[in-house]
């Protein structure tokens, strides 16, 4: 991962610069799964494969800003809000284009939004209690998408306009459910012991 963020870092751009393009690519996903439903001559099948496409390029500018702030020692308060931020941002945005393109059933597109700004939530209470949560539980965020992204590609079974997507969305319900148990009963532990 040095070596990625050396690369990176010899463009000489800020490692907000790459976050912010991880966020343009987020928001180019969520419009890329909103197509089907703006009268536009595109099938769900291409929105799923383009927005899925953007969505893991923009996982690896995620990866990217943060590897260039430690490799050019400029880590700071200020960029890891903002990473986080955008990131909860995107969230919200990929969820709402699958919805609003009728990719996948509204009802598990808010479970599995609600439920990834939880296990997020928990993360962030937990290390104002002096709990360190990075790396607890089995999904965290790249997971996640990695899930939304290629699971919601496949066509699968006889309704192919939701099934890949839908399937995907509820399984990052799930997974998303599991890790924010973990990150709870992780908390409460480390919080006992105290």
């Amino acid at each position: 991962m040095t070596r990625l963020g050396t690369s990176f870092a010899s463009t000489g751009l800020s490692a907000n610069f790459w976050t912010g393009i991880a966020l343009a690519l987020s928001i180019g996903a969520g419009i890329a799964y909103a197509l089907p439903s703006l009268a536009l001559d595109i099938t769900w099948y291409h929105a799923a494969v383009i927005g899925g496409v953007l969505l893991l390029i923009s996982g690896f500018f995620d990866v990217v800003d943060g590897n260039v702030a430690r490799v050019t020692k400029q880590t700071s308060k200020k960029g890891a809000f903002f990473d986080s931020s955008f990131d909860k941002i995107s969230e919200v945005i990929i969820f709402g284009g699958i919805a609003f393109g009728n990719l996948a059933n509204p009802f598990w597109c808010l479970v599995a939004l609600g439920m990834s700004l939880l296990v997020s939530y928990t993360r962030a209470r937990a290390e104002l209690l002096g709990v360190e949560l990075k790396g607890i539980g089995i999904g965290e965020r790249a997971e996640r998408l990695l899930i939304l992204a290629i699971i919601g590609m496949i066509p699968i079974g006889p309704y192919q306009n939701q099934a890949g997507m839908n399937w995907a969305v509820i399984i990052v319900s799930i997974v998303a459910g599991i890790t924010l148990v973990q990150r709870i009963v992780a908390t409460s532990k480390e919080l006992s012991s105290t």
